[in-house]
């Protein structure tokens, strides 16, 4: 086994992929193959997410429907705005709950360069990869443009503003902005005064 995959690592490298013998030393040439379909099945999914003949169904209907056949775990009455992407090969590590709003432009990455052992004289190009997953909470609000990154969990109720960028945790009912996303309001309680924010 250790021969085929090496042999299949050699055949990628050939074809002129550069991937690190990490991650893709691991896997034989069946694996990648299947892989390589399943993205193209995937990226005609995404084709379909944008069709403009179909714009009144696409938000509410067809958008999460489309995200349900790529993998991504998806509640009831999601909303999904127009050029949203996710991570092709890794949908299945995506949970949008119930009501929630992923808005225009929106993309959703589950799996980055792994730069914990990263050092002078390095090739950041073999380095492997790690994986996240991303939990988008109940009735959520992401603005246009946000990319979530790998391992991110975005709290109930909370509403991340228009192109943020956010890498950690964001906790329930507050609304979170910028580049990397920061807290800047708590949302108050039913019974507590509070000011307005425009975002």
């Amino acid at each position: 086994m250790a021969r085929q995959t090496s042999l299949t690592y050699r055949m990628l490298k050939g074809l002129g992929f550069h991937y690190s013998e990490e991650e893709y030393g691991q896997v034989s040439l069946w694996q990648v193959i299947r892989q390589v379909f399943r993205n193209i099945w995937i990226k005609q999914l995404e084709k379909m997410m944008d069709w403009a003949i179909l714009e009144p169904l696409l938000p509410r209907k067809l958008r999460p429907c489309l995200l349900r056949m790529m993998g991504c775990h998806v509640g009831k009455n999601v909303f999904v705005g127009d050029y949203v992407r996710m991570d092709a090969s890794h949908c299945d590590l995506i949970t949008i709950d119930d009501y929630a709003h992923v808005t225009s432009g929106c993309r959703l990455l589950c799996h980055q360069r792994d730069l914990r052992g990263y050092r002078v004289g390095d090739n950041a190009a073999d380095l492997g990869y790690r994986e996240g997953h991303i939990h988008i909470g109940k009735a959520c609000m992401i603005g246009m443009e946000t990319m979530i990154m790998p391992g991110v969990t975005i709290g109930e109720g909370t509403i991340v503003g228009a192109r943020s960028l956010v890498t950690k945790d964001i906790p329930p009912y507050c609304i979170a902005v910028g580049n990397p996303a920061r807290v800047v309001k708590h949302i108050a309680g039913r019974d507590e005064v509070h000011e307005p924010f425009d975002v």
